[in-house]
């Protein structure tokens, strides 16, 4: 492994092939440049990121990207390479965060580990990334692919079995976990599971996570029906809160 400077010639064409969807372009750098494939992207003593990662990144559905996986898989790229720099995310943590489930399937497909830690989302795996972030196609996609959810999750995804369990384990969710879980029910647009949690003593004028109430977080979702049942019952917005 070695270090490329991001203004590195080969670098840069490296990058825009990926971007372009340029898989042949890119196979011809692979050949020409061996190593290219496991390379970092920045410093050892800086951030840096695979080209995995390049692939994967923000905005995310790069023309040909699961193509381009498995071009770089074979030519060596470590599929669970990790994110160097505030966190240490792998390519898959970036393909759920963009909601870009071909190129999810590819790394899967090609060993990525679906329960990898690291997430910005408090160290959790990509189905954290997926959920936090409302990527809801990635999230069931990795739930299909056989993915876990920890107790939040499974409230924004509206997955009532999965809650209910939970609830009949020992030890039972702590309040906390209890409002924790409505707030993401409202996050993911989830009436039944809302109602759930709420039966069971969450606070509905918790202000969380982006400063939302359970409220807001339904009203950002655009879930109109779960805003106005929550409204009748009372629930109030962080700006009536402060």
């Amino acid at each position: 492994m070695a270090f490329l400077d991001t203004r590195d010639p080969v670098a840069v064409a490296a990058v825009a092939a990926i971007h372009s969807g340029d898989v042949d372009g890119l196979r011809h750098l692979l050949v020409e440049h061996p190593g290219l494939a496991t390379d970092r992207l920045g410093s050892a003593t800086g951030m840096s990121r695979t080209l995995l990662h390049v692939a994967t990144d923000w905005p995310g559905h790069f023309p040909r990207g699961a193509e381009t996986v498995a071009a770089l898989v074979q030519a060596g790229a470590d599929v669970n390479a990790r994110f160097a720099g505030p966190h240490i995310e792998t390519p898959l943590h970036w393909a759920a965060s963009t909601d870009d489930v071909a190129v999810l399937d590819a790394l899967l497909d090609a060993g990525a580990d679906i329960e990898a830690g690291g997430s910005v989302i408090g160290g959790g795996t990509p189905m954290s990334d997926a959920c936090a972030f409302a990527q809801w196609n990635a999230a069931r996609r990795l739930l299909e692919r056989g993915a876990t959810a920890l107790l939040w999750e499974a409230a924004a995804l509206g997955l009532m079995d999965r809650i209910e369990g939970a609830f009949a384990a020992e030890p039972a969710p702590d309040a906390q976990e209890v409002t924790q879980g409505l707030w993401a029910a409202c996050h993911g647009g989830q009436r039944e599971a809302a109602a759930y949690f709420l039966s069971r003593g969450a606070d509905a004028d918790w202000i969380g996570y982006d400063d939302l109430t359970p409220l807001d977080a339904a009203d950002r979702a655009g879930a109109s029906d779960l805003v106005a049942w929550l409204r009748a019952r009372g629930a109030r917005s962080a700006r009536d809160l402060r």
